[in-house]
């Protein structure tokens, strides 16, 4: 579904992707895994068109969406939503308000004719319900805590039901109660939409939670890709290390 070939891209001197290439399956959830500040972000934004690729190509469902223009490449990111680190609210309106932002500006695809407000109300409802906000539909951004934020994002994408769904370091800055609830919410999120989700993370223990496969992103390329347990089982340094880990988190402590 999704087909990333020879992918470059340089800020400066820095070469950030070099190279890169990854298959997306459709209907899985791909867990893309490295060291914060490698370039999984960047990823990100390559393959939702926010920014292009100084070199290589970003094909999905058969379009090229590295070589589209701008009215061309919105038609085509249409069916894409992706939640942000910072979950990107718009800090003037109340959690209902961003949650159907985008659908009242244009409307029901693909014709965009305006949604009743009827309509509205039930996608506000539904999506709201579905993340445990329905409480806090007219609270400010401001009013929320992290984890709250992160739930409010991904409501908006519930609402606007992308086929394609991107998410950026989705547990960073949680504390690991939170940060399961979001994980257990992408898992929940993928059946409910039926979707393909693209996660970034660090963490590996959310992604060995939520991942059909995961990649590891490593020295600006995608250097392997596997389903959870043959992933760990992979002879590199990275994941030795994850794996060590995760296998002292796993011991019990000595009685004394």
């Amino acid at each position: 579904m999704i087909r990333i070939r020879n992918l470059w891209k340089r800020y400066g001197s820095n070469d950030v992707l070099k190279g890169l290439n990854l298959d997306v399956n459709e209907g899985e959830i791909l867990v893309i895994l490295g060291r914060s500040g490698v370039g999984k972000s960047v990823l990100l934004r390559q393959i939702i068109g926010i920014e292009k690729p100084d070199q290589g190509t970003v094909e999905v469902g058969g379009v090229m969406i590295s070589s589209l223009k701008k009215k061309e490449l919105f038609q085509a990111v249409k069916q894409m939503g992706m939640l942000f680190q910072s979950s990107a609210l718009f800090d003037s309106m109340n959690v209902e308000e961003n949650t159907i932002f985008y659908l009242k500006q244009h409307g029901k695809p693909p014709t965009g004719t305006p949604y009743s407000i009827q309509e509205l109300e039930a996608l506000i409802v539904k999506s709201l319900n579905m993340v445990g906000l329905l409480d806090a539909r007219k609270k400010m951004p401001s009013d929320l805590s992290g984890g709250m934020r992160k739930r409010a994002g991904l409501a908006r994408l519930i609402a606007y039901r992308p086929h394609i769904l991107l998410y950026d370091e989705p547990t960073t800055g949680l504390d690991p109660i939170t940060a399961q609830q979001i994980n257990e919410l992408i898992v929940s999120t993928q059946e409910e939409l039926n979707g393909t989700s693209i996660v970034v993370t660090h963490d590996i223990n959310s992604a060995l939670y939520i991942a059909d496969r995961i990649a590891l992103h490593r020295d600006g390329q995608i250097v392997h890709v596997a389903p959870p347990d043959e992933f760990l089982k992979i002879d590199e340094p990275i994941i030795n290390f994850l794996r060590e880990t995760l296998e002292l988190k796993k011991r019990k402590p000595k009685k004394k």
